[in-house]
């Protein structure tokens, strides 16, 4: 017989009978022959069917805790740092319609008593004021917190919050300042600068740089609204956080 030429007939391995080699079970015993007939060519060869290649399974890494599956861990962390400011500035305006705010507040000449202006950007007298404070340094808190993690949130806070509150009490001979415009200005301005830079330079960038501008318009302004909000203190902040934002824009995100 012909190399390739069909064979005339194949044996059953179970009744033994000599069957057709195109069926795929045996007429007799009804036994499997073959998982498929095979495929004839044109010229009267058999070809075997080929196995189908199975198409490897993708495999994927086990969820990280607080992980959504196609979002990254560190974009659906919890903003614990943010919550925490944001309670205490809650708490701090019921802590003023307890007590009087030249007992915990940076509301007059210190005497040494610095400690004050670790107190007076979570304290606020007017309920206006803390509603455009408190939804700042919630959002822009979140967002620089989500970038570059719980510390980084802290740490601009208190220097841009604290230290523009001390800036007031230096150079005023009876400050005020009360609430956290300083520190919104700095979180928003420390989170803004990294999508400047990669604006200048013709990048990508993920920022509302517009809405964010309108926001620290507001914020600015918010001396004209209450006099508790110090001006000094909002410009201080806010160039403070200009500078927290350089040293942001060369980490690599991750």
């Amino acid at each position: 017989m012909a190399q390739g030429a069909p064979d005339l007939y194949v044996v059953c391995k179970k009744c033994g009978s000599e069957v057709s080699p195109y069926i795929t079970e045996c007429p007799y015993c009804g036994a499997r022959l073959r998982k498929r007939a095979p495929r004839i060519e044109r010229d009267g060869s058999v070809a075997e069917a080929k196995a189908k290649r199975r198409m490897p399974t993708p495999r994927l890494t086990r969820l990280r805790p607080d992980e959504i599956p196609g979002i990254r861990a560190e974009l659906s962390g919890r903003p614990y740092a943010t919550w925490l400011l944001v309670a205490l500035s809650l708490f701090g305006y019921l802590l003023l319609a307890i007590v009087d705010k030249t007992e915990v507040a940076v509301a007059g000449p210190l005497h040494g008593e610095w400690w004050r202006v670790a107190t007076s950007p979570f304290l606020y007298a007017n309920v206006w004021y803390e509603l455009a404070a408190v939804l700042a340094i919630g959002l822009y808190g979140w967002l620089l917190e989500r970038r570059h993690g719980p510390l980084a949130v802290l740490l601009v806070f208190f220097l841009c919050g604290s230290g523009g509150i001390a800036l007031t009490a230096a150079v005023d001979p009876t400050p005020l300042a009360l609430g956290g415009n300083a520190a919104a200005l700095g979180l928003l301005c420390a989170w803004m600068v990294p999508d400047l830079l990669r604006r200048s330079r013709g990048e990508d960038y993920d920022g509302d740089l517009l809405g964010t501008a309108v926001i620290a318009i507001v914020l600015l302004l918010m001396p004209l609204a209450d006099v508790g909000a110090s001006a000094i203190a909002g410009f201080a902040g806010a160039a403070a956080g200009m500078v927290c934002g350089l040293p942001f824009a060369r980490v690599r995100r991750t």
